[in-house]
């Protein structure tokens, strides 16, 4: 018997190398993937994108927030991943009553590269995952960090209808950090609603409009526009400021690009 400590400091106790493995969040899906793990994941949400031929090859059990928990109960799994934030309380409180149920909690870079290493521990790949660690860490410290500047102060925008910024908090918050960009919304935890007047005073040189969980369009971009004649409006790739595990390798390429084309 094995026991290992997840995110929010909770015991999980493993007997062997787990050979059924269900994960319940997009990103970690595809780490597990990096990590050799075809075998052994056997369930995956609708919303695990990532690699493309699991969603055939897998048992797909529910959404993040919409688990179908006898779905799960045929698998009978001998690891669940999970997430504080994607995945609902109730339903990870009844996985875990039956299951070895591993919750990853991140907010930060930190947060993310000590998931994977925990992840590869549990998982029995740590040389991987130490590896994988080692160079996205050594990636982000490469990247150039230009000062805050008041340039640079931006909105991430999530969600339309109503409209939902990244706040203090958040892994996104965090990316922004990394690139340089002050969050114009800083002051507001998680993820707030933001009415137009708001985003129309706060004085953004930058609004971002994420691709995910709301697929913002050029469309919208225009319609904002108008409103928002002081800022610049930019559609961005929401799954480089928002997934962790493998995904990381590519964010910064993808932030160095992106700063270039602000302040090009």
């Amino acid at each position: 018997m094995q026991t290992f400590l997840d995110q929010l400091g909770r015991t999980v106790s493993l007997t062997a190398s787990p050979q059924k493995i269900i994960c319940l969040v997009p990103s970690l899906t595809e780490l597990l993937f990096d990590l050799g793990l075809e075998d052994e994941v056997c369930g995956i949400t609708s919303f695990c994108a990532r690699p493309p031929h699991w969603s055939q090859q897998k048992i797909i059990v529910g959404g993040p927030k919409t688990v179908d928990l006898d779905a799960i109960s045929r698998i009978s799994p001998d690891l669940v991943i999970a997430n504080k934030e994607e995945n609902t309380q109730m339903q990870i409180q009844a996985l875990a009553e039956k299951y070895p149920v591993w919750i990853s909690d991140i907010h930060t870079l930190d947060e993310a590269l000590s998931a994977i290493l925990q992840i590869g521990s549990l998982v029995h790949r740590q040389a991987l995952a130490d590896a994988l660690a080692s160079k996205i860490k050594q990636q982000f410290d490469a990247l150039p960090r230009p000062n805050h500047r008041k340039d640079l102060r931006c909105a991430y925008l999530i969600w339309r209808k109503p409209y939902m910024a990244a706040g203090s908090g958040t892994f996104i918050h965090s990316m922004m950090s990394w690139c340089g960009m002050t969050n114009v919304f800083a002051a507001i935890p998680r993820y707030p609603i933001i009415s137009l007047e708001q985003l129309q005073s706060a004085a953004c040189r930058i609004l971002l409009l994420s691709s995910e969980p709301y697929p913002f369009s050029q469309k919208h971009a225009d319609a904002l526009q108008p409103l928002l004649p002081g800022t610049r409006i930019i559609l961005v790739d929401g799954t480089m400021f928002s997934w962790y595990g493998n995904h990381l390798l590519q964010s910064p390429a993808y932030f160095d690009q992106l700063l270039q084309e602000i302040q090009g």
